[in-house]
């Protein structure tokens, strides 16, 4: 395997859950990392863990709702390591509630930060990665883009989407940038929090608290995608609890 040691890759959504355990396994395997989410309080506390254990990270903040931001996440790699190795578009929110309910700005800032922020990423590295002549967009789906279930219909059409995006890219990709979809099922993150329903908050925390896997399950993952040699691109991979139906 090609291995992650001194990969450059920035992280989106780093701040916490899913992305935090992927900033921490990639940098004990000797990735250097630039580091986005808004919570830059969280975001400098990380950074602090990852250089007290010996590795690199720099933060900026990051709105993946403002393309600016994202370009300003791929030119920090490429100022401070010379390079992008690997764009890990992990920003995401889930708030869910029933359609009755019809919270149409929570339908909107879904789809601005899940499918929008998606290809902001995209439009920000893929030059870079066409210019350099390699790189590898890894993005976290889950497995509501296989299954919808009541009050995840606008969350899970925003993950259809992402898995339907990142197949075109990977088509037009061509053989020097690589693309993998990453699905998670239940995971034990603070995800719930998001929903302003307070019975499926309720629900959701119930569930999560029985069967949740723990975000560094998804982040050995996002490992096992980068680490394979370069003429191999792992498309899709499926993360979820046994006991998850």
């Amino acid at each position: 395997m090609a291995g992650i040691d001194d990969t450059v890759v920035a992280i989106t959504g780093a701040s916490s859950g899913i992305g935090e355990a992927t900033a921490l396994l990639l940098a004990e395997r000797g990735a250097r990392l630039v580091l986005g989410a808004r919570r830059t309080e969280r975001l400098a506390q990380l950074v602090t863990r990852i250089e007290r254990a010996g590795g690199t990270a720099v933060p900026l903040r990051t709105d993946v709702t403002r393309p600016e931001d994202l370009h300003a996440l791929v030119a920090l790699a490429g100022e401070r390591f010379g390079r992008l190795d690997v764009l890990v578009g992990n920003a995401g929110v889930g708030t869910i509630s029933p359609l009755d309910d019809l919270r149409v700005d929570e339908w909107a800032r879904m789809v601005d930060v899940n499918v929008k922020g998606v290809l902001h990423g995209i439009a920000a590295a893929l030059p870079v990665f066409r210019a350099q002549g390699s790189g590898h967009f890894v993005t976290t789906a889950s497995t509501a883009a296989f299954r919808v279930v009541p009050a995840m219909a606008v969350y899970a059409g925003t993950k259809v989407a992402v898995r339907a995006i990142c197949e075109g890219l990977r088509q037009e990709a061509g053989a020097s940038v690589r693309v993998t979809t990453v699905s998670p099922g239940m995971t034990a993150t603070d995800f719930a929090e998001a929903s302003t329903n307070t019975r499926v908050r309720a629900e959701i925390t119930s569930v999560r608290d029985r069967i949740a896997i723990p975000p560094d399950a998804i982040a050995r993952a996002v490992a096992f995608a980068i680490e394979q040699p370069a003429d191999v691109d792992v498309n899709e991979i499926v993360v979820r609890p046994t006991a998850q139906s």
